[in-house]
C-alpha cells in the first residue's frame, strides 16, 4: 500500500507518542520504590511488583495484537490503550501501521525511528523519576503522566482518522485464555529462578504450566477456522530465521544488563554512581544504533550490518572473559560501548528484515515476533544469573571464583553470538535475493 496522504503519518507518530509515554511508566517508578516500602511498610520484592507486574501485562497483551487489529479501530485501539496494559498493544499496533501505509523504501527508516524512540524514553525514566521524586514526592510521578496521557488522548480524538480495514472477527476466548496462561507461566517461572531457584511451587509448577499451555496454544491454532494467531507465517523459513535472531540476541541482551552490573559493583567493586557512568554510555550508543542499524541495512544490505553485529559482540564477550577484580574503568567503559554497537546493530534491523518477508500477514507476525522476544527476554534475563550464581558457588562477590564464573557466562554468550553469526551467513538473504531465488 503506498503512502499517499498525511492522515497515516500522522497516526503513526501519535502512537509513536503515546507508546513513548506508557514505555515511560515502565521505567520511572523504579526511582520511587524505596518510597513504596517506607510509606506502605512493604518489602523490596512486594515494592518490586510495581515494575515486575507491568512487564508481566505487557507480554500477556502481545499475542492478542493480531485479533485486535484486525476486529477494532485505530482511534479505539489507540484512546483505549492510554493506560499500563496499553504499552503491550500499541508498539506491536506501531509496527504493523509501519508496514501498511508506508512504502518499502521506507520500511528500515521508520522502525529504526520507533526502536529509538521507545528506547530512549524509558532510558530518560529514571532520571526525570529520580528529578520528580526529589523536587514533588513520588504521587505527583502518577500526575504527570496522567496529564501527558490526557494530552495524547485528546490529540488522538482530533487528529487520528485514519484506519486499516477491519472485520468481525470472533474472539477465540480459549487461545486467548491459553495465550495468558503459557505467557504468565513461561515469564514468572523463569524469572523466579534467580531469587527461588528451582522451587516446585515459584518455578517447576508455573513453567511447566506454560509450556503446556503452549503446547494445546499452537495445536489449537492450526485447527480452527478462526485462531486467535495465524501461524501459517512461520512456514516462512525466513521469517523464523529472523525471528530467531532477534529472540537469541534478546536473550544475550537481557542477560548482559542483568550480570554486568553484578560484576561491576559486586567483584570489581565499583561504586553504583561508577557503575552507572559504566553502563549509561552503552545503553545510550545501543539505542542510537538500533535507529542506524535499519537504515544502514537498506543501503548495504541486511546481512553485512548482522555479520558486523555479531562480529562486534563476539570480540565484547571475547574481552569480557578477560575482566577481573583490578579491570580498570576504562576498560569496562570501552567494551561495553562496543556491546552497545553490537546489539543495536542487529536488533532492530532483523526484526524489519523478519517482518518485510511476511508483509501481508504483518498482523500475526507481530505478534509472534514480540512474543517469542518478550518470553526468551524473560528467560535470559533470569538464566544467565542463574549460571552466573552456580559457577560462583551461590554467592557473587569480590573473589577469584566469581571473576570465573562472570568469564564461563561470558562464554556462553560467545557461544549464542556464532550461532547468530552462522544463522546470519547461511541462512540470512537480502530481499532482493529471496524473490529473485
Amino acid at each position: 500500500m503506498e503512502f499517499k496522504n498525511n492522515t497515516g503519518l500522522i497516526t503513526l507518530i501519535i502512537i509513536i507518542l503515546a507508546s513513548s509515554v506508557t514505555l515511560i511508566s515502565q521505567s520511572i517508578v523504579t526511582t520511587s520504590l524505596p518510597y513504596y516500602m517506607n510509606d506502605f511498610a512493604i518489602s523490596s520484592a512486594t515494592a518490586q511488583w510495581t515494575y515486575s507486574i507491568f512487564l508481566l501485562v505487557l507480554g500477556v497483551m502481545i499475542p492478542p495484537t493480531a485479533y485486535i487489529t484486525k476486529r477494532f479501530k485505530i482511534k479505539t485501539i489507540l484512546i483505549t490503550s492510554l493506560e499500563a496494559m496499553g504499552t503491550g498493544i500499541l508498539i506491536p499496533i506501531g509496527q504493523i501501521l509501519i508496514f501498511r501505509i508506508m512504502p518499502e523504501e521506507k520500511w528500515g527508516f521508520f522502525m529504526g525511528l520507533m526502536g529509538f524512540l521507545v528506547g530512549i524514553v524509558p532510558a530518560m525514566g529514571p532520571t526525570i523519576g529520580g528529578f520528580i521524586v526529589d523536587l514533588y514526592g513520588w504521587r505527583v510521578i502518577f500526575e504527570f503522566l496522567a496529564i501527558i496521557a490526557v494530552a495524547i488522548l485528546i490529540l488522538s480524538m482530533l487528529l487520528v482518522n485514519f484506519e486499516l480495514e477491519t472485520e468481525k472477527y470472533p474472539l477465540d476466548v480459549p487461545s486467548l485464555i491459553l495465550s495468558i496462561l503459557f505467557c504468565v507461566g513461561l515469564m514468572i517461572g523463569f524469572s523466579n529462578v534467580a531469587e527461588f531457584g528451582f522451587s516446585l511451587t515459584h518455578v517447576i509448577l508455573p513453567i511447566v504450566v506454560g509450556a503446556i499451555s503452549l503446547i494445546i496454544f499452537v495445536n489449537r491454532q492450526n485447527k480452527i477456522e478462526k485462531p486467535l494467531i495465524k501461524l501459517n507465517v512461520l512456514k516462512n523459513k525466513y521469517f523464523v530465521y529472523g525471528t530467531v535472531f532477534a529472540s537469541l540476541l534478546y536473550f544475550i541482551m537481557c542477560g548482559i544488563n542483568v550480570v554486568v552490573p553484578l560484576f561491576v559493583q559486586n567483584v570489581a567493586y565499583y561504586s553504583s554512581t561508577e557503575s552507572g557512568l559504566i553502563l549509561f554510555p552503552a545503553a545510550i550508543i545501543m539505542i542510537v544504533f538500533n535507529f542506524i542499524g535499519p537504515v544502514l541495512a537498506d543501503k548495504i544490505g541486511i546481512r553485512p550490518v548482522l555479520i558486523a553485529s555479531s562480529v562486534l559482540n563476539i570480540i565484547c564477550f571475547v574481552a569480557m572473559m578477560n575482566y577481573n577484580m583490578n579491570s580498570s574503568f576504562e576498560y569496562l567503559l570501552i567494551t561495553q560501548i562496543i556491546r552497545g554497537i553490537g546489539c543495536g546493530l542487529g536488533l532492530s534491523p532483523a526484526i524489519t528484515w523478519a517482518m518485510s518477508v511476511v508483509a501481508g500477514d504483518v498482523e500475526d507476525a507481530t505478534a509472534i515476533n514480540n512474543t517469542a522476544r518478550q518470553v526468551i527476554g524473560a528467560i535470559g534475563s533470569s538464566i544467565t544469573v542463574v549460571i552466573m550464581q552456580i559457577l560462583a558457588n551461590g554467592k557473587i562477590t569480590h573473589n577469584q571464583l566469581s571473576v570465573n564464573s562472570f568469564s564461563l557466562t561470558s562464554l556462553m554468550m560467545i557461544i549464542i553470538t556464532v550461532i547468530l553469526l552462522i544463522i546470519t551467513v547461511f541462512f540470512i538473504k537480502n530481499k532482493s535475493d529471496i524473490v529473485d531465488g
